[in-house]
Formats: C-alpha cells, sequence, structure tokens
C-alpha cells in the first residue's frame, strides 16, 4: 500500500457548503479576511442553495493525498484559532478536516482573467488537480465570487464562454 502524500502549507482551508476550499497566497494578502467573510456572511454565490461557511485551518494547513483525494487538518496547536487582523488570535468552530474541491489564490485585478476555463485553469497539490480560482480578496463580491464557482462546478453550471456580443 502507497503512503499517502503529506505537506503543511500556508494557506487557510474552510469549508464552504459541503466543499472543501484552500485559500493561498502570500502572507498579508487576504487569506484570513476572505475567510472570516465567508464565515462570517452564508450566501448563495450564483447558485440556490445557501451555502455557509466553517474554519478547518488558518495559517497553516496540514494537507495528506490519499486515493486520488487531498484532505485539509489544522495542525493541533492551531486547531479551532483564527488570526483576525486588528483583533488578534480568537476561537472559532471549526471543523477537525475536509476533502479538498478548489484552491482559490488571491491575486491583483491585473493578474486576473475575464472568463478563466477551469477544465485547464488548475494547480498541482500533492500529485492532486484541482481547479483553481484566481481571486481579488479585496472586492467587494470575493465571498459570493467563491460560493458561485463551488456551486458551478459541482452542480455543472459552468458555460466558460461569453455569448454573443462583448459580454458587457
Amino acid at each position: 500500500m502507497t503512503e499517502p502524500a503529506t505537506s503543511t502549507v500556508h494557506a487557510t482551508c474552510i469549508r464552504v457548503g459541503p466543499f472543501g476550499v484552500l485559500i493561498t497566497g502570500p502572507s498579508g494578502s487576504g487569506k484570513s479576511d476572505l475567510a472570516l467573510r465567508l464565515i462570517d456572511q452564508p450566501g448563495r454565490g450564483a447558485g440556490g442553495t445557501v451555502m455557509d461557511a466553517v474554519l478547518i485551518a488558518d495559517d497553516r494547513v496540514v494537507l495528506t493525498a490519499r486515493n486520488g483525494e487531498l484532505t485539509a487538518t489544522a495542525p493541533g496547536a492551531i486547531k479551532g484559532l483564527m488570526e483576525i487582523r486588528s483583533v488578534g488570535v480568537v476561537a472559532v468552530p471549526a471543523e477537525t478536516s475536509t476533502r479538498v474541491d478548489l484552491v482559490v489564490t488571491l491575486a491583483s485585478d491585473g493578474d486576473l482573467e475575464r472568463i478563466p476555463d477551469f477544465r485547464t485553469q488548475t494547480v498541482d497539490c500533492c500529485g492532486i488537480e484541482l481547479p483553481e480560482l484566481r481571486i481579488d480578496p479585496l472586492e467587494a463580491s470575493a465571498p459570493a465570487k467563491v460560493r458561485a464557482l463551488v456551486a458551478a462546478l459541482h452542480g455543472g453550471g459552468m458555460a466558460n464562454e461569453v455569448p454573443d456580443g462583448d459580454g458587457e
């Protein structure tokens, strides 16, 4: 039997509805802030079902690849803790683990595609290819965009084409 591949990464992980979302980006880019907004503001994104969010791990995430799935857990010392800038480290409700279904990479507006193709916009995590959403975390719509992609990817609602006209 093959040993699972394990790695600890500088990231934040949440569960949005039933789907795990790994949020990556440089230090100070807004990973914890985006996670906090998703946790604090349940919403629909572009789907019909309200999706709440819950913390898995903040700042450090242990990723384990096994049998074609990636699982995220928190290191024991920081389980259930979240750093909220200007507030401090606080205890928040958290779950033990989640399967990771999507990677959200924080980027500036100049680095974002208008209509990305999530069949090819992927990232390798411990040998597993996952869809990657590149997003500006400072946009007010950032939490809704994460929920919209989760709903579309797992509900089959991705068109990835601009209708006739310029799409504006």
